[in-house]
């Protein structure tokens, strides 16, 4: 959802430009005239945020469905989808190597979008707050848009997510009443908050006793004295977005699906409102009454809004039909039979349908060639995490080293139990945020202090003008982070699911669904066919198999 409506933003900023071409006057690059960006202009801290924001989530959308594509390449028919599905997947096979450093990526990534998603939204609102324009000059608005991002995020998400239950029933036991209570608890909680800052702006503004900010908030928005031009939008507005939520102190609102999809739609129209009221208002009615106006949209604003409405849900559709919308992998794990510790004696899990049979020519073929190849190894098949795990702790004490196991889902305990040490994922990515922030450094300050001193509110180009830099360093340091976290996470085998000698193992295909795997390498120096052999079977393995290269 978050990718696909920034997508929609995105078109706004080369309509606001007035030209679609001088959109690349808001790169951080010297224009014609040898001039470069202001970085003191929250307008640009505003792209900095918006493209570090769309770029992170990405990373963290596209990590977590590498798994669930691996399972897809596995499961496809078509040999296009398969092609396709094995391209993403990035050669992911479910080895204990990949889940440590994948989770630890995750966790990372995960740890960097929660600020991130408080300075974007700060950021934004900085393009109001830093204006001299009544509505706007308030210091408010930062924690305001934090929690009314917060709050119409979840709203949207209900809107996409009660329909999308009603149309696939296969949801019922993985979206159940308990998330949609909870989710209606946190709308209630930051709808609250958002009364709140709406209540504040106009204490402030009667405090304050700045008679412009006065006018902007008790004539035209609330209409006291007068009709005011937009009270209708303002009263709107309060509606939907403090009244509406309110209901869900009830419980039996807040489990009710008509009730909790009808009060999402209020806020997702208030939300709407809000932006009408902060933007219009202040503009209709500035500081030269000679000026002032009436707004009526046009045919072009209005077409341009509606068309973000088709391109949100025909990207949303298309979602759904090619990628799952439940973190496959993370299912698994949470079933009982994934438990180790709590099951483990879990039945053997029955073959993927449509996968085995589906490989079949390519495993013939593989194990025909293997006849000529050098040995890459040796295989066996366990029936759970559970087996697996104490396999693993056997084959740890008896000396192996080049080995590894394969996996559906991460088995948590497996590190320890393959002997290894936590992930060092930890240290590149702080190096990476380290180069992000000096890379802001310079490209902020060179052109800032040398290349073209700029005055900015009477400040001087020094190193006390600093802190107007702080959001770029921020996004930068978060983006580097991000991709440095990405990049050597990349612990994927380059090769494709046709030629993988693992395939050669029965049913290994199993593995990116419900299948346990044991592989230990003929380079390693303990490494013995027969005697390795005897050992696999000796600990549970099944289906022992003689892998070439």
């Amino acid at each position: 959802m978050t990718l696909f409506a920034v997508i929609c933003a995105g078109i706004f900023p080369g309509i606001h430009v007035g030209r679609v071409w001088m959109a690349w006057f808001l790169a951080p690059i010297p224009n014609s005239y040898g001039i470069w960006p202001n970085f003191r202009s929250p307008l640009l801290w505003d792209v900095f945020a918006v493209s570090t924001y769309f770029t992170v989530s990405v990373l963290f959308w596209y990590t977590g469905l590498i798994p669930d594509l691996a399972s897809l390449r596995d499961r496809a028919k078509s040999r296009v989808k398969k092609f396709i599905y094995g391209i993403f997947a990035l050669g992911w096979r479910g080895s204990n190597r990949q889940w440590r450093h994948y989770e630890m990526a995750y966790l990372l990534l995960a740890g960097l979008s929660t600020p991130l998603v408080l300075s974007v939204h700060s950021v934004v609102s900085f393009d109001f707050a830093t204006s001299i324009l009544p509505g706007w000059h308030t210091t408010i608005f930062p924690p305001y848009f934090v929690a009314g991002a917060i709050f119409g995020g979840f709203a949207m998400v209900l809107t996409i997510m009660l329909p999308a239950r009603l149309l696939y029933p296969q949801l019922d036991d993985m979206v159940t009443r308990q998330h949609v209570d909870k989710m209606a608890k946190i709308i209630l909680l930051t709808g609250t908050i958002v009364g709140y800052a709406y209540l504040m702006e106009l204490f402030i503004a009667y405090y304050g006793q700045n008679k412009y900010e006065l006018f902007t908030f008790l004539h035209a928005r609330v209409g006291i004295h007068n009709s005011g031009w937009y009270a209708w939008a303002y009263y709107c507005m309060m509606f939907c977005n403090v009244i509406s939520p309110q209901v869900f102190w009830i419980k039996s609102t807040r489990t009710n699906y008509i009730w909790v999809f009808v009060v999402s739609m209020f806020v997702n129209v208030g939300m709407w409102f809000e932006r009408f009221v902060i933007i219009v208002t202040s503009l209709a009615q500035d500081f030269l009454p000679s000026s002032w106006h009436h707004y009526h949209p046009s045919w072009v604003e209005i077409w341009t809004f509606c068309g973000t409405f088709g391109i949100f849900l025909s990207l949303f559709l298309l979602f759904m039909r090619f990628l799952p919308m439940i973190c496959a992998f993370e299912v698994k794990a949470v079933t009982p039979a994934a438990d180790p510790h709590r099951h483990p004696h879990a039945s053997p899990p029955s073959p993927a349908l449509g996968v085995l049979g589906s490989h079949d020519t390519a495993r013939r073929g593989i194990t025909k060639m293997a006849e000529y190849r050098k040995v890459y190894g040796l295989g066996a098949e366990f029936d759970s995490a559970a087996s697996l795990m104490k396999a693993a702790e056997k084959i740890r004490d008896a000396g192996f080293s080049k080995w590894d196991v394969h996996t559906p889902f991460p088995v948590h305990g497996m590190d320890k139990a393959m002997g290894l040490g936590k992930s060092w994922l930890s240290a590149p990515v702080m190096i990476g945020g380290a180069t992000g922030t000096l890379t802001a450094v310079l490209l902020t300050c060179i052109p800032s202090f040398g290349l073209y001193p700029l005055i900015v509110h009477g400040k001087p180009y020094d190193w006390r003008t600093l802190p107007a830099f702080f959001p770029i360093m921020f996004e930068l340091t978060v983006l580097f982070s991000a991709f440095t976290t990405v990049v050597f996470a990349d612990d994927y085998e380059p090769a494709s699911e046709v030629v993988s000698p693992r395939l050669q193992l029965g049913a290994f295909l199993r593995v990116s669904d419900d299948g346990f795997f044991l592989v230990i390498e003929a380079r390693d120096p303990k490494f013995s066919e027969t005697k390795t052999r005897t050992l696999l079977e000796e600990i549970g393995g099944q289906h022992v198999t003689l892998i070439h290269d």
